[in-house]
């Protein structure tokens, strides 16, 4: 039976990986076609269809009972994101720069553009830290973090210059057309991913480990990967600021409407100590790293390094 798994996770990164391409390229089509931000686009569109894989693990666990697995899954995703995912980066040549100018190995954004994000998300992942220590998600609370989100992306939207880095002048497809192709490219990303990550749940339940650790470090690492694939594939085709954006976006998206939709349709029971204790840790975290690339200007290897060392510390903070 593990054979088989292993085919479905094979088949489904597969798939993400060949729907992510097309995604990039509709993407960027939409950004110039409604005169949006690459950036916007990147944290809001893309963001949301790389987080397919998120949204309908919260949602399954929820329908199911597993209140742990939803939490888990949403705060580990965030997390990883802006540890592992971003940490990588600059050890694949990619740094972010907000004042220097655009080279081949840069990515310009500015410090108001990592701080509000950031900032949204220490907010976001303390609420969440409030809302579980009960060991419950009700309702109302998710309505809040959905809400939360909102509002999140309007601020985003409101604060984003619309000259980003075009690297095509002229769309080649209609808005329409555009935003059509990016949504189907985006649902087959998180189509193959979600099936991906259904194996590796399976494979990994096999070895008896407890649910939210499970979902926050083995879950969140599988449902992460589209991110990865998307934002790898944005920077190889000079949407740099597609790929930035997404990283922020989706991990903003991770604490907010995905953890927040599953206790709206059913109230959640969870672990209140685990949520609490990542939910803080994640947040300390965020926090640290938003007033670091605020004031250092540059996310190079020694930032990405203590993400990494960041990520790897949550391993004994959460099984001690």
């Amino acid at each position: 039976m593990i054979a088989v798994w292993l085919v479905v996770v094979v088949v489904g990164l597969a798939m993400a990986i060949i729907a992510s391409g097309r995604a990039v390229g509709y993407a960027s089509d939409l950004a110039f076609g409604f005169n949006v931000p690459p950036f916007v686009v990147g944290a809001i569109v893309v963001g949301i269809g790389t987080d397919l894989p998120e949204i309908a693990h919260s949602l399954i666990s929820a329908l199911s009972g597993y209140g742990d697995l939803a939490a888990g899954n949403a705060i580990g995703s965030t997390i990883t994101q802006m540890t592992l995912v971003l940490g990588l980066l600059p050890f694949a040549g990619i740094a972010i720069a907000a004042s220097r100018p655009f080279t081949a190995t840069s990515i310009p954004t500015s410090a108001d553009r990592i701080v509000l994000p950031g900032s949204l998300m220490v907010v976001a992942l303390l609420l969440g830290a409030w809302f579980g220590a009960d060991d419950s998600l009700s309702r109302t609370e998710g309505l809040v973090l959905v809400g939360f989100w909102v509002i999140s992306g309007f601020l985003l939207y409101r604060q984003t210059p619309t000259a980003g880095v075009p690297t095509m002048v002229i769309p080649e497809l209609r808005p329409a057309q555009a935003l059509f192709g990016t949504l189907v490219s985006l649902v087959f990303v998180g189509v193959g991913a979600t099936a991906a990550v259904t194996a590796f749940i399976e494979i990994a339940e096999a070895l008896d480990v407890p649910v939210f650790l499970l979902s926050f470090f083995a879950a969140s690492i599988g449902t992460s990967l589209p991110e990865l694939v998307v934002d790898v594939t944005a920077i190889r085709r000079g949407e740099k600021d597609i790929a930035i954006g997404d990283i922020f976006g989706s991990s903003l998206i991770d604490a907010t409407l995905v953890l927040g939709l599953g206790p709206v349709i059913v109230p959640l029971v969870v672990d209140g100590d685990l949520v609490v204790r990542s939910a803080l840790a994640a947040a300390a975290i965020v926090a640290v790293l938003t007033i670091v690339l605020a004031r250092r200007r540059h996310h190079t290897w020694a930032t990405g390094l203590g993400l990494l060392v960041a990520y790897t510390a949550l391993y004994p903070v959460l099984l001690a």
